[in-house]
C-alpha cells in the first residue's frame, strides 16, 4: 500500500505545509505551478534553486478498478484519481521535510541531498542534465575520458 493512499488531506493544505516547512527551514522563495500533466514547486535555499515535478496520475487510469472491472460512474473514476493526487502531494511532502530534516540533523548535506533537483543556469534540473550521460556509461560500460585528456 503507497503511503497516505486514503488520505484526506486536501491538496491546498500540502502545498501550504510544504510552504511552512520551507520557510522554516530556511527558505528565501517558494513558488508552485501545474498544467494538465504535473505540478511544479521550487524554492531558493543555500545558495540553490531547486525544483520538484510531481506528474499527475492520468484520468483514463481510474476509469477501472483494482481488478480490472469498469467503474460505475465518472464522479467515482473522479474521486479515485482526486485521491490519487492527494496521495501524491502528501507523498511529496514528506520527501521534502525527511530531506530538510536530514541537513538540519546534521545526517546529509543540503548539496548532497537536493542534488539532482537543483536548476542549473540552461533550466533543466542536474537529474535532466546527468541521466542521459549515466545512461550512456551504463550503455557503454566505461566512463567518458576528461576533458582534459
Amino acid at each position: 500500500m503507497r503511503y497516505a493512499s486514503q488520505t484526506t488531506v486536501p491538496i491546498e493544505r500540502s502545498k501550504g505545509e510544504i510552504e511552512r516547512l520551507l520557510s522554516r527551514y530556511g527558505a528565501s522563495k517558494f513558488a508552485h505551478g501545474w498544467d494538465h500533466e504535473k505540478a511544479i514547486v521550487m524554492f531558493h535555499a543555500h545558495d540553490r534553486m531547486i525544483r520538484f515535478t510531481l506528474p499527475f496520475p492520468e484520468k483514463k487510469d481510474f476509469s477501472v478498478t483494482s481488478g480490472g472491472r469498469a467503474r460505475r460512474s465518472e464522479k467515482v473514476t473522479e474521486q479515485a484519481w482526486e485521491r490519487a493526487c492527494r496521495q501524491r502531494w502528501r507523498a511529496l511532502c514528506l520527501v521534502i521535510k525527511a530531506k530538510l530534516e536530514a541537513v538540519e540533523s546534521g545526517i546529509a548535506e543540503f548539496e548532497t541531498e537536493f542534488l539532482s533537483y537543483v536548476v542549473l543556469p540552461n533550466g533543466s534540473t542536474v537529474a535532466e542534465w546527468l541521466s542521459p550521460q549515466i545512461a550512456d556509461v551504463y550503455a557503454k560500460g566505461r566512463l567518458p575520458k576528461m576533458l582534459t585528456d
